[in-house]
């Protein structure tokens, strides 16, 4: 399963824009909608934590992935699906408006659905830039990987907040619909890679089967399950900066702005400096320094005044801190799966990514119910500090017995 020509580290940026359009429409758009009806803050984080959860699951695609159809095919097959589901959802949404909390079992579940289907998208990336991406460029590919995830939620969220409030909902549903499908066309400069024909089913199994045992033998692989898991560098505060943006008094406008078009561009600042870093320091410092600088951001925003200034440059700061964290998870998950199994490997990892933005979410939604905006903020930034230094230790504990004899 080889490609014959590689894979430039940009053009990742482009396929992966769905997969931010849908989480910003989700985690931006929708909370602004529902908060704006009336919607508690911790209703509105429960259901886009839900959504979030969806992501999850993806390492039940990996192995259907690795085995039947090619990724490009894949990749079709979910941004079909995920403009679909959006489309359902912006009708949803519509009637949340009118039926406000009625209706929030169905709109939760819509949600999940439209993340389900835009995981889809995200499943062959992995496998293509495994097989398709020069080893030398894989930091700058996971930076524009994660350049093209968060700038596509801050890009797609503050857009459908700015639709939604100058024109309608379903406005900003069929904008991102089109915007979605548009970057396919980025799939024409990726070459393919070809799924292996020999042996049978149950031969491929065990074969994804051996390549996970030997994944979750290596030391290094089991270092970074544990810190993709953790809160550190999770950013889960940005899901929540709509919801919370009257607190600062903050216009529509400026919530859209800077959640919109000035957080993706802070974002993929954030990710591409953050590839570099990944490649030039090291992928483990990298994360626990942006871990460092996310909580050092969060704990100023809330001593600061709560005025319009400090929210736009809290939020943009926080942005491209983000967009360190998560260039330098990617390029730390695309180290470790290598090439064999990509599919099932990369999205096993990162559904496990997804678990500490969920509960993160959650926990920052009911920290700003129970402490208020600022309490919110300091709770998260308590735990990630904590968690970073946890896992210094441990990291200095792992090297000093990797320089045994025994070792």
């Amino acid at each position: 399963m080889s490609a014959s020509r590689s894979t430039s580290p940009l053009a990742i940026f482009f396929l992966v824009l769905p997969y931010g359009i849908s989480a910003g429409f989700a985690a931006v758009t929708l909370p602004f909608v529902l908060t704006k009806v009336g919607f508690p803050v911790a209703v509105s984080a429960s259901i886009v934590a839900v959504g979030i959860s969806s992501n999850v699951w993806l390492f039940l695609w990996g192995p259907v992935a690795d085995l039947t159809l090619t990724p490009r095919r894949w990749y079709l097959i979910g941004d079909v699906a995920a403009l679909t589901v959006v489309a359902a959802l912006t009708v949803v949404a519509a009637l949340t408006v009118v039926a406000a909390l009625t209706v929030v079992a169905a709109l939760t579940a819509v949600v999940f659905l439209s993340q389900v289907a835009t995981s889809l998208v995200a499943l062959p990336l992995g496998r293509i830039m495994a097989y398709t991406v020069a080893d030398p460029e894989k930091g700058r590919a996971a930076g524009w990987y994660q350049a093209g995830n968060l700038g596509g939620t801050g890009v797609g969220g503050g857009a459908g907040v700015w639709l939604t409030s100058h024109y309608s909902i379903a406005m900003a549903g069929a904008v991102l619909a089109a915007t979605m499908l548009m970057c396919a066309l980025g799939l024409f400069f990726v070459p393919d890679v070809r799924v292996a024909r020999e042996g049978t089913v149950g031969q491929k199994l065990r074969q994804i089967g051996a390549e996970l045992r030997d994944l979750l033998r290596s030391p290094i692989a089991l270092l970074a399950i544990v810190l993709v898991c953790s809160p550190v560098g999770a950013g889960a505060a940005s899901n929540l900066w709509s919801a919370v943006a009257p607190q600062w008094h903050a216009s529509p406008d400026r919530v859209a702005l800077v959640t919109g078009a000035l957080s993706g561009v802070a974002s993929v600042i954030g990710c591409v400096l953050g590839g570099w870093v990944a490649d030039r320091v090291g992928r483990w410092w990298s994360y626990f320094g942006a871990g460092v600088l996310m909580a050092v951001v969060a704990t100023w925003m809330a001593l600061a005044p709560h005025t319009m200034a400090i929210y736009s440059a809290g939020v943009l700061f926080y942005a491209a801190v983000t967009g360190t964290a998560y260039a330098a998870y990617s390029a730390v998950l695309l180290y470790v799966i290598g090439r064999g199994a990509a599919s099932t490997k990369y999205a096993t990892l990162s559904s496990l990514g997804n678990l500490p933005v969920a509960y993160m979410t959650a926990f920052d939604g009911r920290a700003h119910d129970r402490l208020g905006a600022a309490g919110m903020l300091y709770a998260e930034s308590v735990v990630g500090a904590g968690f970073t230094v946890l896992f210094l230790v441990a990291l200095g504990r792992i090297k000093a017995r990797a320089r045994t004899p025994q070792a």
